[in-house]
């Protein structure tokens, strides 16, 4: 996934309802939740993962480091040219029995509105609307009780791709679907190099808090947790009301690279693992995984790709050799 940058911004339980005498609780029945979901669950970690793959098969020197990165929890990307409507629920629903077995939440990325990636073109591709919403049906009924990033990048181009009415539109119904059927859902929301906070906040409004527990920064990104949690305070800032948040920590270790370059940097690393947050952070989370390419540039292969060459440069830039 290949993304533009645009404006830099440094901005440094259940409810009680009450009929006549009696109090009802009010369970989650089509109502976004309360709680935090990472309160007291990691993410899973998916043994098949393309960086467990890469292990199996590295050169010992480098097998150490591989197992390290497949070891740390990293969310599942669901693109429906891998997995269409007929096969895309059995993978949730096996990482999600495997999350439930451990004690643990799947995250995992639903990857495939129309005209994806309509900016950078990396990554495009997509279903039309009517197969899409019959693809996230399919997620959603065996999600329940997962993660999910909704459209990476989706809002964040809209307006330069002159999508918003149909992107909303789907957005909608994407996260009411996902909640109704029980997965807690975070809508992506750019970066804070990207979009100006007050008009993501306006195009997550949009798309409607009812069904959302928040939304997502950084993701794919490289900008640092200081500047990630400033700008989604700001976005919190000017929403009616403030959502919970998540932010990709995978890839910035030492921030952005040069202005501009956004596909494959050079000498980025491996940021912060996965931790609980506080306050409206639910959790600092690698979304993108480390390894996987943002598409042909940069030296990278097709975007998706595992790159070993790429995962080994971010780990060695953190430390861990």
């Amino acid at each position: 996934m290949a993304r533009r940058r645009r404006v830099v911004v440094a901005v440094g339980a259940a409810a009680l309802v009450v009929v006549g005498l009696v109090v009802v609780l009010v369970t989650r029945t089509g109502a976004a939740p309360e709680r935090n979901p990472f309160a007291s669950a990691r993410p899973l970690v998916d043994p098949d993962s393309a960086a467990a793959r890469a292990a199996a098969d590295a050169d010992p020197a480098d097998r150490a480091i591989l197992r390290r990165l497949a070891g740390v929890p990293t969310a599942t990307w669901l693109v429906p040219e891998a997995l269409d409507a007929q096969h895309v629920g059995r993978r949730v629903e096996s990482l999600v029995e495997r999350a439930d077995a451990q004690g643990r939440v799947a995250v995992l990325v639903v990857y495939g509105l129309p005209q994806r990636d309509c900016s950078g073109q990396e990554s495009a591709g997509g279903l039309d609307a009517d197969a899409y919403q019959s693809w996230v049906e399919a997620i959603a009924e065996s999600g329940k009780g997962a993660v999910a990033i909704l459209e990476p990048d989706a809002l964040a181009t809209a307006d330069e791709c002159d999508l918003v009415g149909s992107r909303v539109r789907l957005l909608r119904q994407a996260a009411r679907t996902l909640d109704e059927h029980g997965v807690w859902t975070y809508v992506d929301a750019g970066h804070s190099s990207w979009i100006e906070p007050r008009r993501m906040a306006q195009l997550v409004r949009s798309v409607g808090p009812d069904h959302l527990r928040g939304f997502a920064t950084n993701v794919a990104g490289y900008e640092t947790d200081a500047d990630e949690t400033a700008y989604a305070e700001a976005v919190n800032a000017a929403l009616d009301r403030p959502l919970a948040y998540v932010v990709d920590t995978g890839r910035n270790g030492v921030g952005p690279g040069a202005p501009g370059d956004f596909c494959n940097p050079p000498g980025r690393a491996l940021g912060r693992e996965p931790a609980r947050g506080r306050g409206r952070l639910d959790a600092w989370l690698w979304i993108k995984p480390p390894g996987e390419s943002d598409g042909q540039c940069g030296g990278g292969p097709p975007a998706g790709e595992f790159w070993t060459t790429g995962a080994l440069a971010l780990a060695t830039a953190a430390g861990w050799s």
